[in-house]
């Protein structure tokens, strides 16, 4: 039978020289954009301010576009916007001119990015807004640009070269684009008192989501909760612990108010030849700690792993201390937040 050639897949030995001179191109392209991000940033001022205000009260959606790379950034910052709160869409100007204006409608705002303000291809996207008296904000790098003088508001990106040795693939002039645009959702994601919870609406999927869900989506109801009154015997108590599988059991008075918890801590500690016949109300830790429905997966999370002492379940109760569920460490890790 003919064998199959065996392939070395270990990793070449590098060379040193090579090695070191990649090094220093690379750290010498985050330095160069480093410092433009720090020149960027001592720019911004009453303009920045105004571009905030006016996107915050528009009443339609923040339009984003750009050629080229700054298109590829224009996709980017439009996506931030669009999950931080602050409705936006993307429209590419070549096809904008092929029908897709339609899309930029009364009540909207565009962003419009070019480094150099001379991409032709806006020139219909800019004719549109005008027409339609739409504001529009350019970011771009040349103050005496077609498009910063078509703007109502010129987003200024400082002077800085372009990293790396030639000095002429858009590098440094998208990193500053990228940031400009970060900061603009940021302010506006405070303006709006946007939050991790209202964040979370917009990323149901993957370990985000799951860290953003509530507890109601995860705790156990009915049934299920392992409850008792404070009358009930320890044989007893105990006998449902074990068949709850939470290892701890709630305390509630006739209203199905929490009054206390027993866990396998307290059992330890109440142990004793008449242990069995106590009351679980004389063996309970009053004023344990809880959760409500409405906090988020992660809050449940850090409650039960930062604070002392850890705990394996919190009971979910509402603003009168009512049970309403119980929410456990597996329940965490079965969604993911964990």
């Amino acid at each position: 039978m003919p064998v199959a050639p065996t392939r070395d897949t270990a990793a070449p030995a590098p060379d040193e020289a090579a090695a070191a001179a990649d090094l220093a191109i690379a750290r010498d392209v985050l330095a160069t954009e480093a410092a433009a991000l720090t020149a960027l940033a001592g720019t911004l001022g009453e303009t920045f301010a105004a571009a905030i205000a006016l996107l915050a009260g528009i009443g339609g959606r923040v339009v984003v576009t750009g050629m080229g790379k700054s298109g590829h950034v224009a996709r980017k910052i439009t996506a931030t916007l669009a999950s931080t709160g602050t409705p936006a869409l993307f429209v590419h100007p070549a096809e904008a001119s092929h029908g897709d204006l339609g899309m930029i409608v009364p009540g909207d705002a565009v962003i419009a990015l070019s480094n150099s303000g001379e991409a032709a291809e806006l020139a219909d996207i800019v004719s549109h807004v005008r027409r339609f008296a739409l504001p529009l904000i350019a970011i771009t790098s040349r103050a005496e640009s077609t498009l910063a003088r078509a703007a109502d508001l010129v987003l200024l990106l400082p002077t800085a070269p372009e990293a790396g040795p030639i000095g002429m693939a858009p590098t440094t002039s998208t990193t500053m684009q990228m940031a400009l645009g970060d900061a603009i959702a940021v302010a506006l994601l405070a303006r709006r008192g946007f939050t991790a919870a209202d964040f979370g609406l917009f990323h149901p999927g993957g370990k985000l989501g799951a860290r953003l869900r509530r507890v109601r989506d995860l705790m156990h109801t009915g049934e299920e909760v392992p409850l008792a009154a404070p009358g009930t015997r320890m044989d007893q108590a105990i006998l449902l612990i074990t068949a709850k599988h939470f290892g701890c059991l709630g305390v509630v008075d006739g209203g199905g108010h929490l009054l206390g918890v027993v866990t396998d801590g307290d059992l330890r500690r109440a142990m004793a030849p008449d242990l069995l016949a106590r009351e679980v109300g004389q063996v309970m830790t009053p004023n344990p700690r809880v959760i409500g429905p409405e906090r988020l997966a992660e809050d449940a999370l850090h409650d039960m792993t930062a604070l002392t002492p850890r705990v394996m379940s919190l009971f979910v109760v509402d603003g009168a201390t009512r049970v309403l569920g119980i929410v456990h460490m597996h329940d965490l890790l079965r969604a993911g937040v964990a």
